[in-house]
């Protein structure tokens, strides 16, 4: 009698089956493959809250520029190092400054063709 138990544990302990181990491999790529686009939202949010951080920030320093000298600058690095640690700087965006239209801070998203311009709204497409 014991001996027939001893068998039957035996032959139930064997392993996992091929199918099984298939089957474990396809759901964690599935849980894998999720995690990915999860992680993408994540960064293109991530760009959007630093192009438009950076937008308010040179707005400021312009503002304050305008209020200590009575005059725009011309160039985001015409504001560094009295108004701006350092100009920002981005491969998903551009932000400079105007003299004129009383002194007016833009951001180009893109590049070339496809590139759009305007003020903080546009960041959304960065």
């Amino acid at each position: 009698m014991i001996q027939r138990f001893r068998i039957i544990r035996d032959e139930r302990e064997g392993g996992f089956t091929l199918i099984e181990l298939l089957i474990v491999i396809v759901i964690l790529g599935i849980l894998a493959g999720i995690v990915v686009f999860a992680v993408g939202g994540i960064t293109d949010r991530g760009d959007k809250s630093a192009c438009k951080s950076d937008f308010k920030s040179v707005e400021v320093a312009q503002e304050a520029k305008k209020a200590q000298s009575g005059s725009y600058a011309a160039s985001v690095t015409a504001l560094v190092p009295d108004f701006l640690r350092s100009a920002p700087s981005s491969t998903k965006y551009t932000i400079a400054t105007s003299t004129s239209n009383n002194g007016a801070v833009t951001v180009t998203v893109g590049a070339g063709a496809g590139a759009t311009t305007g003020g903080i709204a546009t960041c959304d497409s960065a």
